[in-house]
């Protein structure tokens, strides 16, 4: 096959650049197994794409080649009988035991919101829910569950603890049973919000929020978590925290410069399948002009840097104490 013929085919498979995928917390699932990145989101343009159209809540899978091309979105969960129609929030997907797992929040009118997994035994579904009803812990408001498997090869839900219930709010964690279905431990707050001393408090009249858990083991043993608030002057703001004993239990202590204040936030790491590790995150936190921004990223001992940003999402969109200094012209490189 000739290149230009390679090119053709592949803008017809995944027209939809980086540039206008609309996503809020963007996670990227690198499957070695397939050799595609996904993505996954719970609305998309259905007039530029009218056959992803559906009438009931759902979520929608991304698939890409080179993380700047994205293929046209399909469904891949459908409510059905599902118990919650409202904040399908954060979708994550995460391989364990040989199957995927999405994990998100969900709510229904009248209930708190909680989390849950859907599984698949491919990354684009279709996915089924598991177990009868959410792991966070009844009684609780909950949001941005993420998985995370401790050194002894245990699950867990890592999970916020809502603002709006706890003011102050929390990121907390529960055992997992082995399909993921049910907590089999009480939960464990690990930190919360004013923890952090990069967090602002020109938001603490309304409340001091925690989003976006995600933890990874570095390269040196280091455990972190990456996890958003918001700052003074950043608007939305990524920061981390480090095990002080390399568990989950912790004691967290907060790293006191954040990852990024420019109005973006609830991040990842994953790595690209030649090795690079990256981070993604949505910017601005101004919700339809939510786009991802993709981060070269540097380990050096057990701190996490900013090498590059790769697709100039920013370019147009930084917020936040950069708000001023944008451009006026698109970006066209």
């Amino acid at each position: 096959m000739s290149k230009k013929t390679d090119v053709i085919e592949n803008g017809a498979a995944f027209p939809y650049s980086i540039r206008d995928v609309h996503i809020s917390d963007p996670f990227i699932l690198a499957d070695e197994k397939s050799g595609f990145y996904y993505t996954y989101v719970q609305f998309v343009d259905t007039t530029r794409f009218p056959e992803a159209k559906c009438d009931e809540a759902c979520f929608y899978v991304l698939k890409s080649k080179d993380l700047l091309n994205w293929s046209e979105p399909k469904v891949c969960f459908k409510k059905g009988n599902f118990w919650a129609d409202k904040d399908y929030w954060a979708p994550e997907c995460h391989i364990w035991k040989g199957k995927y797992y999405i994990i998100s929040s969900f709510r229904a009118e009248g209930k708190y919101r909680g989390c849950q997994c859907l599984v698949a035994d491919n990354p684009e579904g279709p996915f089924v829910p598991v177990g009868e009803g959410p792991v966070t812990p009844k009684g609780w408001h909950c949001l941005d569950g993420t998985l995370y498997v401790d050194e002894e090869g245990n699950p867990w839900m890592v999970f916020c603890h809502e603002w709006m219930q706890v003011y102050d709010g929390q990121i907390c964690a529960v055992r997992l049973n082995d399909d993921l279905s049910e907590a089999i431990s009480e939960p464990i707050i690990l930190f919360r919000a004013s923890d952090a001393p990069w967090r602002g408090n020109n938001a603490a009249d309304g409340g001091l929020i925690t989003d976006g858990p995600f933890l990874y083991r570095m390269e040196n043993g280091s455990l972190i978590m990456l996890w958003s608030s918001f700052s003074e002057r950043g608007g939305y703001t990524v920061g981390y925290a480090r095990s002080a004993t390399g568990s989950i239990q912790g004691p967290w202590i907060q790293e006191p410069i954040p990852l990024y204040a420019l109005d973006g936030g609830h991040a990842m790491l994953f790595r690209t399948f030649e090795g690079k590790l990256m981070m993604s995150l949505h910017c601005p936190n101004i919700h339809e002009k939510k786009r991802i921004l993709l981060f070269e990223m540097e380990e050096m001992g057990d701190k996490l840097a900013i090498i590059n940003e790769i697709t100039g999402n920013w370019y147009n969109n930084a917020g936040g104490a950069a708000e001023r200094w944008r451009y006026n012209e698109p970006l066209e490189q």
